[in-house]
């Protein structure tokens, strides 16, 4: 522990940002960066608990808290604390193969569980982490290391999302020659075409590619496995196929009106569509979803209702509205959720901070749906009629009548989540599907009914974090490892 009494001395320093009125005219990242003494002392805050929780990865009351990679959160905090860079990274990279990733994107599980957070405002821990990597990177400790003897094994990965990536890092290191394939032109999932450019720049991801390109990983775009390349072709090629292409069947509304209206997108077609023209001609190819002038309603409370409501807002939307289904939650923790469980409270992110900055108040209506999509002679949406939603005697979450109202609405985005994977992959494969539609697996591994065929990521457990994809793809690659070689170091 670097210094004791650090947690009672140094009070929590974020990085600073550009005001929401600022950034909100580009769609660059926002966050800046503290000075190397001013994070030393957000090092020093670590308490180096006896049980570090931070690290503990585990569920509680059906809710994740503490980091699922069980980083080594103390201990390269003490080596920031002493100002010890190349230390920090090295026990890092030891668990995050791209902290780069979480450091931007990531929720901080780990600060949930951070025992300073009991009392005080937890550790930067997410920050920290993100400054330990961009160091490392800026002072050229990030070098390529191809593993020095190769096994004669290959193995394919299908997606190039979070877990597809760490999977196939994980393997290459290993000594196995591995191939990405990739159906979209770019690489990196839902890392490139699912976060906003602001959120997460994509010339972090190139980076990284990069370095991994120059270890030897093969990366093939344009390639849509099951139907451009079959699956009969890839088992005669390789000695084992990992399925990282994840959960991207999204899930509808049910509203009348909402067959054939025009106007209407899913977010992640919403999303990808604005990075690639973003990436292609800063848009100027007009091969986008243009929410300039328009009223706009956004249905989904999560990270992607957010990252739609930052974007329209950067195209100079007339109005947004985002509608949360279920109550709002409280501001503070309630004495049914103590620490170290997630806390279930109220928060803004920077799509509502922006939105309220514009118009003046807070885009979300809680406990509200779609109950019917107007369209005009056209067939393009002109407004929606929301209700409102209540528990009923019975506990049920059900329609309140006589809680209609019309709102104008010229783009509605529906971001509310996902059913699972498509199914032709899996299916080209003939792997199982769970209840779920996600890749069924063995239990607690990643082995699917085929043998040498294997899932990782959303693919297998559905929907979910980039950290629980990353933490998947190491541990997939391990157990492909075994079943290569018979055993593993990793």
């Amino acid at each position: 522990m670097g210094k004791p009494t650090g947690f009672m001395e140094y009070r929590r320093d974020e990085t600073p940002t550009r005001s929401p009125l600022e950034r909100i005219r580009d769609f660059e990242e926002f966050h800046g960066s503290l000075s190397e003494e001013e994070r030393r002392r957000q090092g020093a805050r670590c308490m180096n608990c006896g049980v570090p929780f931070c690290q503990s990865g585990m569920t509680l009351h059906g809710m994740a808290t503490g980091c699922p990679l069980h980083n080594l959160i103390p201990e390269w905090n003490d080596e920031v604390y002493r100002g010890n860079g190349r230390h920090a990274l090295a026990r890092l990279l030891k668990t995050n193969s791209f902290p780069e990733f979480t450091g931007r994107v990531c929720p901080a599980l780990c600060e949930v569980a951070c025992l300073c957070g009991v009392n005080d405002r937890p550790v930067t821990i997410k920050e920290n982490e993100l400054s330990i990597i961009e160091q490392g990177f800026a002072e050229g400790y990030m070098q390529p290391q191809p593993p020095a003897i190769r096994t004669g094994k290959r193995v394919a990965v299908i997606g190039s999302g979070p877990a597809g990536l760490a999977c196939a890092d994980r393997l290459n290191k290993r000594g196995h020659r591995v191939t990405v394939y990739e159906k979209n032109d770019r690489v990196g999932g839902l890392l490139r075409y699912g976060i906003p450019n602001m959120k997460l720049d994509k010339a972090v991801i190139d980076r990284r590619v990069e370095l991994m390109k120059a270890e030897g990983v093969r990366f093939l775009t344009g390639v849509d496995v099951g139907r451009d390349v079959t699956s009969g072709t890839l088992r005669e090629q390789f000695d084992a196929v990992v399925l990282c292409c994840g959960a991207e069947q999204p899930r509808d509304i049910r509203a009348e009106g909402r067959e054939g209206a025009e106007g209407v997108y899913f977010a992640v077609d919403f999303l990808t569509r604005n990075t690639r023209s973003y990436l292609d001609s800063r848009f100027k190819d007009g091969n986008f979803v243009n929410a300039r002038d328009k009223n706009v309603v956004v249905v989904g409370g999560g990270d992607t209702g957010n990252d739609c409501v930052g974007t329209v807002i950067r195209h100079g939307c007339r109005s947004v509205v985002q509608l949360e289904l279920m109550p709002k939650p409280p501001a503070e923790r309630g004495a049914d959720n103590p620490w170290p469980e997630y806390p279930r409270v109220c928060k803004t992110d920077y799509g509502q901070e922006e939105a309220a900055a514009v118009f003046g108040e807070d885009p979300r209506r809680y406990g509200t749906t779609v109950g019917r999509v107007v369209t005009d002679q056209a067939g393009r949406v002109s407004a929606v009629e929301t209700v409102r939603m209540a528990f009923d005697k019975e506990r049920r979450y059900v329609p309140q009548p006589g809680s209609e109202e019309t709102i104008p609405c010229e783009l509605l985005i529906i971001a509310a989540g996902f059913t699972g994977c498509r199914e032709y992959v899996p299916d080209a494969f003939g792997v199982a599907l769970s209840p779920r539609h996600t890749v069924e697996t063995v239990p607690e591994g990643y082995a699917t009914s085929v043998p040498g065929v294997f899932a990782a990521g959303d693919a297998r457990r559905g929907q979910s974090l980039v950290v629980w994809a990353i933490a998947e793809g190491r541990e997939c690659a391990k157990e492909v490892d075994v079943y290569l070689n018979g055993y593993s170091n990793m």
